[in-house]
């Protein structure tokens, strides 16, 4: 049995405190800790214990791994404590604020050899796992168009630079850079982008992006919380079709000439309760890290060069 402590009990990270609760035999939820004083409620209703300090918490004897869902400003500390404590860490994308913290996130834990992995839930999406299958059967890849666009956010923190880093970039294209290779195994060389601030007053809330991938792959990376309608789409153009995937609305096509040749619709399956099943199998040293932290460390390498490139108006190569 692994008793997981959570940090940040907020909407997304119920999702997982309510997963270890009642799906996930091997997992006990060991202790929680939120700012707000609804964390003293939510322990009661979980039967677990609440700690005032995260910090005690981490360091608790009856807590063998822990699960960070805050803001990306608290990812520093939180990752030193487990280093110290010599606990394993789940962390929500994004995994810092930027290169430079996150970096040092990888870097601690590896040093102190605690494993750490980062939550880019979106690889459990059914539809970016047909896209991965499905596209050598298309012939080379020569080009693509993705978009993610959400409503925009109702979290005052995602335009407080100080504790979000960035906007839209950081907290949305972040999965989008790391399904991209992961359906394509092709790393971002080098981005050209372009930003607004639609609705926010601080950070970018749209945002253009030109990117080219190893392999000479030329694409357009589409993120914005502006609109109220959410999409998800993936096109992939290649030499004997084209490979089209739709992750929100859980479809797949596959297009030849004229013709819609395929198409199939997918149920959409809870990515958080799949990623923990696959921690815990990892934990228990059955398995391979689900996503290891310089996986996360490359999503955020891309972010910033995009960060980059929106102040400077040029190419940015990704470190």
């Amino acid at each position: 049995m692994k008793n997981i402590a959570i940090l940040g009990t907020g909407r997304h990270g119920s999702r997982y405190a309510g997963h270890i609760v009642r799906d996930i035999e091997g997992m006990e939820l060991a202790g929680i800790w939120r700012r707000s004083e609804e964390g003293k409620n939510q322990a009661r209703q979980w039967s677990t214990t609440y700690y005032p300090d995260w910090r005690e918490m981490i360091a608790s004897s009856g807590v063998d791994a822990v699960v960070g869902i805050v803001p990306p400003a608290l990812n520093p500390a939180i990752a030193a404590a487990c280093a110290r404590a010599g606990k394993p860490l789940l962390l929500e994308k994004p995994l810092a604020r930027n290169v430079v913290e996150a970096r040092a996130i990888v870097a601690s834990l590896a040093a102190a050899g605690v494993p750490l992995t980062v939550g880019q839930t979106l690889r459990y999406n059914p539809v970016i796992g047909e896209l991965q299958r499905q596209l050598p059967e298309l012939g080379p890849l020569h080009s693509f168009a993705v978009n993610q666009r959400l409503e925009p956010s109702t979290l005052d923190w995602h335009d407080d630079r100080e504790t979000a880093g960035s906007g839209v970039l950081f907290h949305t294209a972040v999965h989008v850079f790391d399904a991209l290779r992961l359906i394509t195994g092709l790393k971002v060389r080098r981005v050209m982008a372009h930003g607004r601030l639609v609705h926010a007053a601080v950070l970018e809330d749209l945002v253009l992006i030109v990117a080219e991938l190893e392999d000479g792959v030329i694409g357009t990376v589409d993120v914005s919380k502006v609109g109220r309608a959410r999409t998800g789409r993936y096109e992939f153009i290649c030499q004997d079709g084209q490979l089209h995937g739709e992750q929100i609305h859980a479809a797949v096509e596959v297009i030849r000439g004229n013709v819609v040749q395929t198409r199939r619709e997918f149920i959409q399956r809870p990515t958080v309760l799949h990623l923990l099943r696959d921690w815990l199998t990892f934990l228990e040293g059955n398995g391979v890290n689900p996503v290891t932290g310089e996986e996360g460390l490359y999503a955020v390498q891309v972010c910033e060069a995009c960060l980059v490139s929106m102040r400077e108006g040029r190419w940015i190569e990704v470190q």
